[in-house]
């Protein structure tokens, strides 16, 4: 294992780390250099003073997706794993287009950002299960998605202290919100009625993603979803600051069943 990348994802993305150590050794470069990327992608608009600049971001990684040969700590790993067949180039770029709308000043409606939970989170899932053989990849697209659903009501009240709403403008509005309004209330009753509107999203795609299941070696790429599944039946009461013992043993648990 890529000693680096494991620092780098250990410690920015300690969930989807926990859950590489169940894909088979030969893979599991190729996935922390996936999330690594991913992290990279995310970064884009949490570095930058200006949205133009995070699109400039973005089209470096797409550049280095592309081929462009770049002398960088991720990038090198990530044109190894697309080199040797194991991550796609067309996975990786839907991933740096998913991103582009959190370079928007908001998310206007719901349906904008349905598509943007399973482009980014969902298909960053299609690409695990792609490289790790999975029959069917397109199934991990729902429960990546709800763990990214999950994600973003785990950091809600940290991204309001921000400036950072990924709440659609349109699902605030019905709770008569601004955007403005939903930041500098995170807890009000009506941002938390809103954000329980996309925790039962996230459970429908748990629900999708249950009807579909991964097996084998390709389980590394969904187990996220155990974490989605305790995040949302916990939510609204907020999040521990680190993962408790119970959510990394009911991980370990499904990884040696091998489903979820």
């Amino acid at each position: 294992m890529d000693s680096t990348l494991a620092a780098l994802v250990r410690q920015h993305d300690p969930d989807r780390f926990l859950t590489v150590l169940f894909s088979p050794p030969s893979k599991r470069d190729a996935l922390l250099a996936l999330y690594a990327f991913n992290h990279e992608l995310a970064r884009a608009r949490e570095v930058a003073s200006e949205p133009t600049l995070a699109l400039i971001r973005l089209q470096w990684w797409r550049e280095v997706v592309e081929g462009a040969v770049r002398h960088h700590v991720v990038a090198t790993p990530l044109l190894a794993a697309i080199a040797a067949g194991l991550l796609s180039p067309a996975d990786l770029l839907a991933l740096v287009d998913a991103r582009e709308i959190e370079a928007e000043p908001r998310i206007e409606t719901l349906d904008d950002w349905r598509g943007y939970v399973l482009a980014g989170a969902g298909g960053l899932s299609v690409a695990a299960a792609r490289a790790l053989n999975a029959d069917e990849p397109e199934a991990a697209r729902a429960p990546g998605a709800a763990y990214g659903v999950a994600g973003l009501l785990r950091s809600w009240r940290l991204s309001a202290a921000r400036r950072r709403c990924l709440v659609p403008a349109d699902l605030l509005a019905e709770h008569d919100l601004s955007i403005e309004a939903a930041m500098a209330a995170p807890d009000s009753p009506a941002a938390l009625a809103a954000l329980s509107r996309l925790a039962a999203e996230g459970r429908a795609l748990l629900r999708q993603g249950d009807a579909v299941p991964l097996r084998g070696e390709a389980i590394a790429a969904v187990l996220p979803a155990v974490f989605a599944r305790r995040d949302l039946a916990r939510w609204p009461r907020a999040a521990p600051p680190r993962r408790g013992l119970g959510d990394r043993l009911a991980v370990v648990v499904a990884g040696m069943r091998g489903r979820l």
